[in-house]
């Protein structure tokens, strides 16, 4: 349950600070009315150390992660949403439908009551959106240095929707590689708003849950070898990284890569490569090429008009590559991100 440890009132100016030796009403207050009030159901309510699960398979999934995006609220989403939807896709790139999720909060002394309120409330309404419940959680504050400043942590369970693994070893020579979307749009939009810019097109962030995608995909009986969702490093470094996993080339076809046209332009002015921004609703899947036309129209009735084949796996090697060809037929070897292109967005 929450950890009651700190001391976290609730005073006029609705922020949060620092109140030594207060004693643990204050915090319960503050459980009480922004967490339990948005999260509440019966595992909370025993306000015990820990939740008792029942887990319907004994193919269980586990997942954590940690968030501490600036700034906290951006186009089409808010770290809270980013945190869940994070998540959930861990557990769905594994083939695993989310049951129930942890949450911890580290909260800078001098943020805003109100928005940690509209925070956890996002967090609810995805969760409970997918069907996810919250069951257990910690809270703590930190000393004041910006009063702009919230981590939050998620963990995830979730049990196998398929028998078979999914995974890096199981991409076979000959897979198609399928994308599920247009990509670079979260990664912009953080920066747009972090650094106040304003552009002819606003960006939305593709923050999205990615697990009605993957169900769509497993109902249908579609032989999905491996999963990947497409978060820091971007597309890029989700391929290197199946490339060495998998010890195989994979060769991707420029081209087939849709980037919507205010991402291309304004990466182009920026020097940012779009390939390396990070994305918060997309993923690649690793079909058998007999498999990859319904993969595509499972991903397009699902709304997702961009999906499309990328390339394909070629041959196990002991130096995995992965080859990019641009229109020219020019081929340029992708890289892990080195550095940053943009600060921290995930």
């Amino acid at each position: 349950m929450y950890d009651q440890s700190c001391s976290l009132p609730i005073l006029e100016d609705a922020v949060i600070t620092l109140a030594h030796g207060s004693g643990g009403k204050q915090t319960q207050k503050l459980i009480n009315e922004v967490f339990l009030s948005a999260f509440r159901n019966r595992h909370l309510e025993l306000m015990h150390d820990g939740a008792e699960l029942v887990l319907p398979s004994n193919r269980v999934v586990f997942t954590t992660d940690s968030f501490i995006v600036q700034p906290v609220f951006f186009p089409g989403g808010d770290i809270g949403k980013l945190a869940v939807t994070g998540t959930m896709n861990d557990l769905a790139m594994c083939g695993a439908l989310p049951l129930y999720l942890s949450c911890g909060f580290i909260i800078e002394e001098g943020f805003s009551r109100k928005d940690l309120a509209a925070i956890v409330n996002s967090m609810q309404l995805e969760a409970q959106a997918n069907g996810v419940e919250f069951v257990a959680g910690d809270t703590k504050v930190i000393e004041r240095q910006t009063g702009k400043n919230l981590f939050i942590n998620t963990s995830g369970i979730g049990v196998k929707m398929v028998d078979r693994p999914i995974n890096p070893r199981q991409i076979c020579p000959g897979d198609a590689i399928v994308l599920s979307g247009d990509i670079g749009r979260h990664g912009m939009a953080v920066m747009a708003a972090r650094e106040g810019l304003q552009f002819a097109a606003p960006f939305m962030s593709d923050c999205a849950s990615l697990v009605p995608l993957v169900q769509a995909l497993l109902h249908k009986s579609i032989d999905v070898r491996c999963l990947r969702d497409l978060t820091r490093g971007g597309l890029a470094t989700a391929l290197v990284e199946i490339a060495e996993a998998s010890e195989m080339d994979l060769e991707i076809d420029e081209g087939a890569i849709a980037i919507c046209e205010s991402v291309s332009s304004v990466a182009e002015v920026l020097g940012i490569d779009p390939m390396y921004v990070a994305n918060e609703g997309r993923f690649i899947a690793f079909v058998p090429k007999s498999d990859a036309e319904e993969a595509l129209c499972s991903l397009r009735q699902c709304g997702m008009d961009g999906a499309s084949v990328i390339g394909y796996v070629g041959i196990q090697t002991t130096d995995p590559k992965v080859l990019l060809k641009n229109g020219f037929g020019v081929q340029r070897r992708l890289y892990r991100l080195s550095g940053d292109q943009l600060p921290r967005i995930c």
